[in-house]
């Protein structure tokens, strides 16, 4: 790795989400880590591209051996901000910042209990803005201020924290879908693909513009039983 390299990556680095100063290991590679989650990524120079590897395979999207190949530094930049960004809100680490927020905040009266669940929203939305980088997951739209953050399995139905602050069980929403979604009138397979509710009619499919190219990628392992859960308890059947 030439000297030029090197501070480009460690630049790439800093810039998505790696803070601290990267560690040159023995065989040329980069060592990148932060004081925000554990998980450790390593970055080698390979045939004018770059091989990233992670400590944790959930990190690099498609990687089935915990490392991918990327062609160029804006291919490097995307992967590292993705990387960052799924491990800052694995599961439970948005639930334990929200238990350490709350600690002390009182909680006796129905006000001072919304409260509470606001900064549990706040911290939900912040995690799927970033585990999503700032855009609707099924079109694309990135406009922050429209985005819903939505859960999959709802507030009211989860068991515990972990389960309403799992970055997991949310999807990052344009209006129009979160409001088909949460209200049961479309779900998704385990493959991200559409599902419509048999209950919407098909005039009203037409004029909300459903379309069968509404796919959800990048879902993981562990957003499959919250999405089994929708499909079964929260997608509407047919009147």
């Amino acid at each position: 790795m030439t000297p030029l390299e090197r501070l480009r990556l460690e630049k790439a680095a800093a810039d998505c989400g790696f803070e601290r100063t990267p560690s040159l290991l023995t065989d040329g590679g980069l060592e990148l880590r932060s004081a925000q989650f554990p998980e450790v990524v390593l970055v080698h120079t390979s045939s004018g591209g770059f091989r990233v590897s992670a400590s944790t395979a959930v990190l690099l999207d498609g990687a089935n051996d915990s490392a991918v190949s990327v062609a160029d530094l804006d291919e490097l930049y995307a992967t590292l901000q993705r990387a960052s960004a799924i491990a800052k809100t694995m599961p439970n680490r948005v639930a334990d910042q929200f238990r350490r927020g709350t600690l002390h905040l009182p909680q006796t009266t129905e006000a001072e209990r919304l409260v509470v669940q606001r900064v549990g929203q706040d911290l939900f939305r912040n995690a799927l803005m970033d585990y999503w980088q700032g855009r609707c997951c099924v079109t694309g739209l990135a406009v922050p201020a429209l985005l819903r953050a939505s859960h999959i399995k709802p507030w009211a139905k989860c068991l515990s924290d972990d389960e309403r602050l799992d970055v997991f069980n949310g999807l990052l929403l344009a209006p129009h879908i979160d409001a088909l979604f949460d209200g049961g009138w479309i779900s998704f397979s385990d493959q991200g693909g559409l599902l419509v509710s048999a209950a919407l009619p098909a005039a009203a499919k037409a004029q909300l513009g459903v379309s069968t190219e509404w796919t959800i990628r990048h879902l993981k392992q562990a957003h499959l039983p919250y999405l089994a859960f929708h499909r079964t308890s929260e997608l509407r059947k047919a009147a």
